[in-house]
């Protein structure tokens, strides 16, 4: 039984790999880093009775992921964590184009096309789509990212819903995590505004929501009322308040 896991070669999908592995499941890796993969792998392999098997795929080229998806199907894969993303920081009009192409291409065409693939060809199964606090708020300074996490938590929820009518078998779930402490704020270009989980702890939440097949998962108590602060709060002050945070960073 195979568990898919993007962005595997740091941060959250790293910490999901190897909880994952903890349970049982044999892992394929997903990155662009090759190397990183390879050492990742061979640890997986040394700490678990399990197999671990990197697939080197740039999620942002539409070629890379069709020879990850044939890569793909002599595995029994029950579990699929579209995981990998990134985001900048900065103000819309100053973040090149090509920057935020690559990103719309990485968080949302690629986790879109898996999501499809997976939800056709699993007869049972979890697909776990990572999103994200900002998917529940527009974030200036981050307009772009947050609007990618908006989408995937929009769309995973519709497609669950669908699948539970179609398919009950199959099942679609959100991860929306707060702060880590990943690379993350490295790529996007600036640090966290409020106190950041690890990545463990990321992971571990994420896996009990999958044991549980929870539709929403948000780990940690602090985010847990922040979105509910978010769901009683003025869109109008959401934006000043997500404006303050933003600049904090």
């Amino acid at each position: 039984m195979y568990a898919l896991v993007t962005g595997a070669s740091s941060g959250i999908g790293k910490a999901i790999a190897f909880a994952l592995a903890s349970e049982g499941y044999d892992i394929l890796l997903v990155a662009r880093r090759e190397e990183r993969l390879t050492t990742i792998a061979a640890d997986l392999i040394g700490d678990h009775d399990i197999e671990a098997i990197p697939l080197s795929c740039d999620l942002g080229d539409p070629d890379s992921i069709a020879q990850l998806l044939k890569q793909t199907i002599p595995f029994d894969i029950r579990l699929v964590v579209n995981n990998a993303g990134f985001g900048k920081i900065g103000l819309f009009s100053d973040i090149p184009y090509e920057d935020e192409k690559t990103m719309i291409d990485v968080n949302v065409n690629a986790l879109h096309r898996l999501t499809k693939h997976f939800a056709k060809t699993m007869d049972e199964g979890i697909i776990l789509n990572v999103s994200s606090m900002s998917a529940f708020l527009p974030t200036p300074k981050m307009s772009v990212y947050a609007a990618s996490k908006a989408f995937v938590l929009n769309f995973s929820q519709a497609i669950d819903h669908e699948l539970r009518q179609s398919k009950p078998s199959v099942r679609v779930l959100s991860l929306c995590p707060g702060p880590v402490k990943t690379e993350f704020s490295d790529v996007a270009g600036g640090n966290n505004a409020l106190p950041a989980i690890s990545a463990e702890h990321c992971a571990k939440a994420a896996v009990k929501g999958i044991k549980k097949k929870k539709a929403l998962i948000i780990p940690g108590f602090l985010m847990k009322l922040m979105h509910i602060l978010i769901a009683i709060t003025p869109r109008r002050l959401l934006l000043r308040m997500s404006g303050f945070f933003q600049n904090k960073k």
